[in-house]
């Protein structure tokens, strides 16, 4: 309750929820002595990859007794998990206690909720002396967390259309996004994860011309192939690496992990092949083509598979139909997504499906009304609405071997495991 209470003020000290500026975080860590400036990190940016690289990177180094801090956002269930410090999530008492004093120090000056909730990041992991893992937040030039020093590396993982809303509809396009989030990376070591298209690393390519880090481009300075039994042959300027099958599902996971290994070579931790290959096969990953295994949710389908996927912009439907391409079996989408998404975009991928439903959001004001949605995709010929999620769940007809997948939305992907 102490938690939520300062939550909820936390959210009234700026009029908007967004507003890209860096003067104000600035400003409150300056007051709190520049944390910031203490750390050691690694910028995570990109548009979908960040959170399941982070993730990798987090598994290996485990294995090599290497602590970590993370930051992400958002959360999926509970804020708690935005705060990860020595590998565990902070506790509600210690949150309350950190929010509590950065809201005394900010002495009710306007600042933004997630700027606020950044810089105390910084506050609580200056008493750690650990690699700090960043996930920008929006595009990252005048991202909150676009205010360290000193970087390790920066990752540059997959980046498409998204969050167009926020900029004029002049500038709507993969050229102005890449250099929202590449143009002010700090001088260091780049790696950039695969791309969609050679357009995308051609544009990113050229907004970093005059940063003098060292870069590390998949199919230039590292590779990855993948054999039939599920092996995975990574290569890169070290050398070679056969690594057994992780256990996160889908090719486009091939690519995060392929990615954070390149990171931590780059960076020539004291990390050996053992740790690489360990750590590979204990990835924590929620909501990323999660399978839910037990609990009220599954109770529901009974004998089929059910994923849940927080996947929300059109490059991440791209490697989640990709996947489900390669199912031999009917494929059943429940669908929920917020308002400012390109709806029809993100469902363009999905023909080859056995039924689509969309569903509402449950306390979400700014997500599309599931109503709404399925008027937007009447193109699908079996199309339902559902209010709520077990309801969607009871109706749809599975067959044997058939598979459900609820996707759309990080949000839609938290309220599916807080039901569960």
């Amino acid at each position: 309750m102490k938690l939520q209470k300062i939550l909820n003020r936390l959210q009234k000290l700026h009029p908007k929820e967004i507003d890209l500026s860096l003067g104000r975080v600035k400003n409150l860590c300056k007051k709190l002595g520049n944390p910031q400036e203490k750390l050691k990190c690694i910028s995570i940016v990109g548009t979908n990859g960040k959170y399941s690289t982070i993730q990798v990177i987090r598994a290996i180094l485990k294995e090599g007794n290497i602590n970590v801090n993370i930051y992400t956002s958002p959360h999926i269930q509970k804020i708690n998990e935005r705060f990860i410090y020595n590998d565990l999530e902070i506790s509600d008492d210690n949150l309350v206690k950190l929010l509590s004093e950065v809201e005394e120090v900010n002495a009710g000056e306007p600042i933004t909720y997630f700027e606020i909730l950044t810089a105390a990041y910084f506050h609580y992991a200056k008493n750690f002396d650990n690699i700090n893992l960043i996930e920008s937040g929006l595009f990252h030039r005048f991202d909150a967390t676009n205010i360290v020093n000193e970087n390790l590396a920066s990752i540059i993982t997959a980046i498409g259309l998204d969050h167009l809303d926020w900029l004029p509809k002049n500038e709507q396009t993969i050229e102005k996004i890449v250099y929202e989030k590449t143009s002010s990376l700090l001088n260091s070591k780049i790696i950039i994860a695969k791309q969609a298209n050679r357009e995308t690393l051609d544009s990113i390519k050229k907004s970093i011309s005059s940063n003098n880090s060292k870069k590390i481009i998949f199919n230039e300075q590292f590779s990855f192939t993948e054999n039939e039994n599920g092996f995975i042959y990574y290569e890169d300027e070290i050398g070679g690496l056969k690594l057994p099958k992780p256990n996160l599902i889908g090719e486009f996971q091939i690519q995060n992990i392929a990615t954070a290994i390149a990171t931590i070579r780059s960076l020539k931790f004291q990390i050996d092949d053992k740790h690489i290959k360990n750590g590979i096969t204990k990835i924590k990953s929620i909501a990323r083509l999660q399978e839910i295994k037990n609990g009220k949710i599954k109770d529901l389908c009974k004998n089929n598979k059910i994923f849940v996927d927080g996947s929300h912009n059109p490059l991440g439907a791209k490697v989640l139909n990709e996947y489900l391409e390669s199912l031999d079996c009917n494929k059943h989408i429940i669908l929920g997504m917020m308002s400012n998404k390109d709806h029809d975009e993100y469902m363009k991928y999905f023909n080859n499906i056995a039924s689509l439903t969309t569903i509402d959001i449950p306390n979400q004001s700014s997500a599309i009304k599931g109503k709404e949605l399925k008027q937007k995709l009447s193109r699908f010929p079996n199309i339902n609405y559902k209010e709520s999620l077990q309801d969607a769940i009871k109706s749809i007809p599975v067959s044997k071997n058939d598979i459900i997948l609820i996707t759309g939305s990080l949000y839609l992907a938290g309220e599916v495991l807080n039901l569960n």
